[in-house]
């Protein structure tokens, strides 16, 4: 890889691969070759240019999946302007902040969000919808320089933002430069290998750094096919459709597909036996059925992949591994799937530096790291020290062959009564695993002595459970009926077995509601809001507390 900025390796693959299809959707509906793309990309940056957008600008997308993102994210890159996404689950208050707080004069949105953005007002010039044509109708002025544009930016110049969850206050813009993605690509691809061809399927929100680095950045260099799924209820068939060579996803997708799997499989006893038995037939159909038959790598990430679902992968002959990264920082830690181990993140890719702090805190260095936070010197300063170190916030422990786990968030640990450190993660996901029908948990122990935990049902498993049973699938309803409550206590009782007494859930919660990315409980990305959370149901905690521990 010899490109020094996004442009640049993008100029090669067009120039490279011209009729290989670069972009398209479930089926083929649409398709778009490398040089369409690429001249749909300088038409589109002329346009943008002709708006006003010049280098170091800001242009915002709020877009679902599709192949006009990857247009206007590669066209803006060309002008040395800077792109972000805003989740598309985010309220116009949330989408407020980020315009005014990137300072953005161009939002690309649908028309199914326009309304929000126009509320949302900000310092935005122009706010341009696709399903209205106006990406289409976008058109560079005769003078334009495409070429002289796209080759003045710069390896330091800023390439996006990602904003972070804000699990405890305004989320952080995340600023990462051309040189800091491209140096996380090359370690990536020394670690797993990335190859001309590739085919990837893009499905998580592209304002998590996930889907930026593999759907958009990772293709501009090596020449992937993306397909873009829009629509999360036809993901099974999307994924069946691309059938992705490398592909990365969340845990909760690859429990859903275990899930899935596990109903097909009930329904017939020889193939459920088969299966179980390890038949390589059989595995090979499910493989095939999945669309997963092609891949040679597969990561998950952003939280502990339980062991259950992990077991489950390897059986299945998922070349699945688990990795560790973080906005501020893109992928630090991985492996490749033949040395992975069940519960660990893997070994620190090449080009990253890791130790532990005193406290057990996981410190990384190297080019891959942000170049700080939007318009925060102070809280860039606490986060990356004078000797350019990343103070993460997750502790770890690393072992004698470099192998780390990571414990929990720093601030998250839960410390009992007794003093006792706890990590509240490793408890949910295990009570978690206990059941299917057992969605987020959250744990509460802090100060306490004892832990108790607000549980709720998960939505894909409570509709098969309703559906099977002649019941509403309303979470108020499913909690009140006696075989609901009996799988959880079963499932929470099972997830205790597995734990430390100290550890262990004395009491428990179903609460009638779903929580869902992007509500007052989670995060677009799943992460627990957990202040906001403790004080929002702090009365079914106390009653919790209220109950003797024995009881």
């Amino acid at each position: 890889m010899d490109a020094l900025t996004l442009p640049a390796a993008f100029q090669q693959t067009a120039a490279a691969h011209p009729d290989a299809v670069a972009l398209r959707t479930p089926g083929g509906a649409e398709s778009l070759t490398w040089r369409e793309y690429a001249e749909a990309v300088a038409r589109i940056a002329g346009g943008l240019h002709a708006l006003g957008v010049r280098r170091g600008d800001t242009v915002a997308a709020m877009l679902t999946n599709r192949p006009e993102f990857h247009l206007q994210e590669a066209a803006a890159s060309h002008l040395g302007a800077v792109t972000y996404s805003i989740y598309n689950t985010n309220p116009v208050d949330g989408i407020r902040y980020l315009l005014e707080h990137a300072e953005t004069r161009v939002v690309i949105t649908e028309r199914q969000f326009a309304e929000q953005v126009k509320a949302a007002g900000g310092p935005v010039e122009h706010i341009l919808v696709v399903d209205d044509g106006d990406l289409d109708a976008l058109r560079p002025a005769p003078d334009f320089d495409f070429e002289g544009a796209w080759r003045a930016v710069q390896p330091d110049d800023v390439l996006c933002l990602i904003y972070t969850s804000g699990t405890t206050g305004p989320p952080k813009g995340v600023e990462h430069t051309h040189g800091s993605v491209l140096a996380s690509i090359e370690s990536l691809g020394g670690l797993l290998g990335l190859e001309s061809g590739d085919r990837y399927l893009s499905f998580l929100p592209a304002a998590h750094i996930a889907d930026r680095l593999f759907s958009q950045y990772i293709p501009m260099v090596h020449g992937t096919q993306v397909t873009s799924a829009s629509d999360p209820r036809q993901f099974a068939g999307a994924l069946a459709d691309a059938r992705p060579t490398i592909w990365a996803a969340v845990p909760r997708i690859w429990e859903k597909l275990k899930l899935g799997v596990e109903l097909q499989l009930q329904a017939d006893d020889q193939l459920r036996a088969a299966f179980e038995g390890g038949s390589p037939q059989v595995l090979a159909a499910v493989r095939t059925k999945l669309g997963l038959d092609d891949l040679r790598w597969a990561l998950t990430g952003s939280a502990a992949t339980p062991p259950d679902v992990f077991a489950f992968l390897v059986k299945l002959g998922i070349p699945v591994s688990d990795c560790w990264g973080m906005s501020e920082c893109g992928i630090g830690s991985g492996t490749t799937h033949a040395d992975a181990r069940a519960g660990s993140v893997g070994r620190f890719v090449s080009d990253v530096e890791g130790r532990l702090a005193d406290d057990g805190e996981l410190l990384v260095r190297g080019p891959m790291l942000m170049r700080g936070y939007r318009n925060d010197p102070a809280k860039t300063a606490e986060a990356i020290d004078a000797d350019g170190w990343l103070h993460t916030g997750d502790v770890a422990t690393i072992d004698e062959e470099g192998y780390i786990r990571i414990v929990d968030r720093k601030k998250e640990l839960i410390i009992n009564a007794g003093g006792k450190n706890m990590s509240p993660s490793n408890i949910e996901n295990v009570i978690s695993s206990g059941s299917p029908l057992i969605g987020s948990v959250m744990a509460v122990g802090d100060g306490r002595a004892y832990n108790v935990a607000l549980v709720t049902l998960d939505p894909d498993a409570a509709a098969v459970f309703a559906a099977q049973n002649g019941l509403d699938a309303d979470p108020g309803v499913l909690v009140k009926d006696p075989r609901v409550q009996a799988a959880v206590q079963a499932g929470v009782d099972a997830g205790n077995a597995r734990l430390a007494r100290v550890e262990q859930i004395k009491q428990f919660v179903i609460l009638p509601t779903y929580w869902e990315p992007g509500s007052e409980e989670l995060t677009p990305t799943m992460k627990l809001k957990r202040r906001s959370t403790i004080a929002k149901y702090s009365a079914e905690i106390d009653e919790l507390y209220a109950i003797p521990a024995d009881a």
